[in-house]
């Protein structure tokens, strides 16, 4: 199947919560548990979050289509913190797609929708060496870490990685 990149709309959210369940239990049901996982994704990936999501200014919320199907998806939003920042908060692509190229293809895509922006960051769970390598082979850094064990956050400790983005 060939897979095109475009913008998400709201007729694309419950696909997208579908895929998103799906990549969070595979990724994490080993290390924190079905329970934990559910749990995480019904925070995380409520139509509601989802929606506002895409209604969110200054952000970018993508799909990967084959006409049929929802493959992959992104969603990058310049930071409120920090200037000429933009955070990558979600990119997930269907588990029995990996290494198609699909989610390299949604990165390219939101890395050029912030003409702004000098870095791109994001946050990747410590024991998710698939997606650090994935990461790291796009180009991003290492450049911290996070607990994530405030009030109202996941307890689940993350790096942080970074990547300059060239200039537009």
């Amino acid at each position: 199947m060939v897979y095109f990149v475009r913008t998400a709309s709201e007729r694309d959210l419950d696909k997208v919560r579908a895929l998103l369940v799906e990549s969070f239990h595979a990724a994490y049901d080993a290390g924190y548990g079905a329970a934990k996982v559910n749990e995480l994704v019904a925070h995380l990936f409520s139509p509601a979050a989802l929606k506002a999501r895409l209604a969110k200014k200054n952000a970018e919320f993508l799909v990967a289509d084959d006409g049929r199907d929802i493959g992959g998806m992104g969603y990058a939003a310049m930071s409120d913190e920090t200037t000429k920042t933009v955070m990558l908060y979600l990119l997930y692509v269907r588990p029995g797609l990996h290494r198609q190229g699909i989610g390299r293809d949604i990165f390219a895509e939101l890395e050029t929708c912030f003409p702004d922006a000098e870095i791109m960051r994001l946050e990747v769970e410590v024991q998710n060496h698939k997606a650090i390598h994935f990461y790291e082979r796009l180009g991003f850094v290492e450049a911290g870490s996070n607990e994530n064990d405030g009030p109202g956050q996941s307890g689940i400790p993350t790096l942080v990685l970074e990547k300059v983005l060239e200039l537009h």
